[in-house]
């Protein structure tokens, strides 16, 4: 009989986080689109920004691989669950991926509170954040859980 991809507890944590991350790229484009809504309504979205025009291309670099990190890492935990068993290459994955769900927590958090003091923030975003922060804690104890069973 062929061993469960998940340990003796029947709870399959690579699920759960393909899920969760799932869940958070989805309210990442939806933070992002309604960041964009006054748009529709003739209103500017625009900041006053503080970064210089040349800076801009690593910025906008910066931005690709922040939102790209977590389709990879949906393609690494696939891939990582559905090993044979033994294959003790993925373990490292693991503990790789529980680190980068901290670093999204904490660039989630500081963007929450960004998001507070802005004195006219939107209470939409600040909500989604908030949605964001929570789902990203979530990644956190899965992901624990599935590197450390």
């Amino acid at each position: 009989m062929a061993r469960p991809p998940w340990p003796e507890t029947g709870i399959d944590h690579a699920l759960r986080l393909r899920s969760l991350w799932i869940s958070w790229f989805l309210a990442l484009l939806f933070h992002t689109d309604l960041g964009l809504m006054p748009l529709f309504h003739g209103q500017s979205v625009e900041i006053e920004s503080h970064v210089a025009s040349a800076n801009l291309p690593t910025l906008f670099a910066a931005m690709l691989a922040y939102m790209l990190m977590p389709l990879a890492a949906l393609v690494l935990i696939a891939y990582g669950a559905s090993s044979p068993p033994g294959q003790k290459g993925w373990r490292r994955w693991r503990a790789l991926h529980f680190g980068l769900s901290l670093l999204y927590s904490l660039t989630n958090l500081g963007h929450l509170v960004a998001d507070v003091l802005i004195p006219d923030a939107r209470a939409d975003q600040i909500v989604l954040m908030g949605v964001m922060v929570v789902i990203g804690l979530l990644i956190n104890r899965e992901a624990w859980l599935w590197w450390r069973p």
